[in-house]
């Protein structure tokens, strides 16, 4: 990735002796752009992304596992501020060009001292095929790096998107997810950038669930360093670009539904057929939400009433007579009627796949949506039930 370097180490944050501290830098100011989580309890860092992306500009990205200073009230602002000071110290930029990021338990302060002698460290570590590193740093309950890199090309000259996330748990994204960082190539004005990254979001950290949880930290945030030659304006271009950007996103978005904590089977719900867009949406996002339907995932139970009672009680317009029910190409209902046990029988089937795709037709309008989901087992509870031991 031209104009981007990477760095990750283990500063002492966490007390396993891992990875904890990761940097992004870019060689010269880049565009920026970012999304942060909508909770109203919102962690430091938050407060002070959403103050510094206001210019539009991004060159550094400090980001840390294992605290998320969040509820540290005056003394985690101060910290966090601190933080991207020593960070643009070290780096010999203005401090106005970096971003804090962090995830891990609630309520605890920084260990500035960690941080006081981590990020020289970590700034040294700086080098353009450092990404894994920085990849681990950033991980908590996850059991896998999320890594996406995709290339195409506008007016005959080659760009790239990378894209780098973490989350496993505590995944409702209500504008984010928990942290994510897209990178390219392309020269693209703030304000293109913006406009492409909500379009990319909303399509895609905006349409996973995991536990129905939102964090408190969720950023997405997207840097474009002009290195490698493309340029995206309104038009071709901009389509270009958005289509890429959008794939990177839906990529690394399933990939944190996939490694949700616990989970053994993905899933997607397309609701389609809607009297409008707004009533597609609830009830996609209400059987990727039932707890009862993740469950008959986990089990490979074709529990088809879970999933109408749901979209049901999502508060969208349904008719019960004319609902069609599909797992994969399988019908299992068909207006409002189960085809019965042989169709219940192949379904079960169906089900033991790792990635299972349901439709529910609502046959009233011609609106649709989707969520990624996952089922929810019992390893979800031991991981949650140890998380602070």
């Amino acid at each position: 990735m031209e104009g981007f370097k990477f760095a990750g180490i283990a500063a002492g944050i966490k007390k396993t002796g891992i990875k904890d501290l990761g940097l992004i830098y870019a060689e010269r100011p880049a565009a920026g752009a970012a999304l942060f989580t909508r909770n109203q309890v919102v962690a430091a860092p938050v407060v002070l992304g959403k103050k510094m992306i206001k210019k539009g500009r991004i060159q550094a990205i400090l980001a840390n596992s294992g605290n998320a200073n969040c509820f540290t009230g005056d003394q985690g602002l101060e910290d966090a501020g601190i933080s991207a000071q020593l960070t643009a110290a070290s780096l010999g930029i203005d401090p106005d060009l970096v971003m804090v990021s962090s995830t891990g338990v609630i309520g605890a302060p920084l260990p500035m001292d960690k941080f006081q002698t981590g990020i020289p460290l970590v700034v040294s570590d700086l080098d353009k095929g450092n990404l894994e590193n920085f990849s681990d740093a950033i991980l908590t309950t996850d059991t896998c790096r999320k890594i996406v890199s995709k290339t195409a090309e506008i007016n005959g000259k080659p760009f790239t998107i990378t894209g780098v996330a973490k989350g496993s748990g505590m995944i409702r994204p209500d504008m984010a997810t928990m942290l994510a960082y897209v990178l390219t190539d392309v020269d693209i004005s703030p304000d293109l950038l913006n406009q492409a990254l909500v379009h990319a979001n909303d399509r895609s950290f905006n349409r996973i669930t995991v536990d129905g949880d939102t964090s408190t930290n969720d950023t997405l945030a997207c840097m474009a360093s002009g290195a490698g030659g493309a340029v995206v304006e309104e038009g071709p271009s901009m389509a270009v670009f958005q289509s890429l950007l959008d794939e990177v996103c839906y990529d690394l978005a399933k990939m944190i539904v996939k490694d949700g904590e616990g989970a053994t089977k993905t899933a997607s719900i397309i609701v389609k057929g809607a009297q409008t867009r707004e009533d597609a949406f609830k009830a996609a996002e209400a059987i990727a939400h039932s707890n009862l339907v993740k469950t008959a995932i986990y089990g490979e139970d074709p529990n088809w009433g879970r999933i109408t009672a749901a979209a049901g009680r999502s508060g969208a317009k349904v008719d019960q007579d004319k609902m069609d029910l599909y797992f994969g190409d399988i019908a299992l209902v068909l207006k409002g009627k189960w085809l019965g046990p042989e169709a219940e029988k192949k379904t079960a089937q169906l089900m033991k796949e790792n990635e299972i795709n349901i439709v529910l037709e609502l046959n009233i309008g011609d609106y649709s949506d989707h969520f990624l989901f996952c089922d929810f087992s019992e390893n979800y509870v031991k991981i949650n039930a140890d998380y602070r031991s």
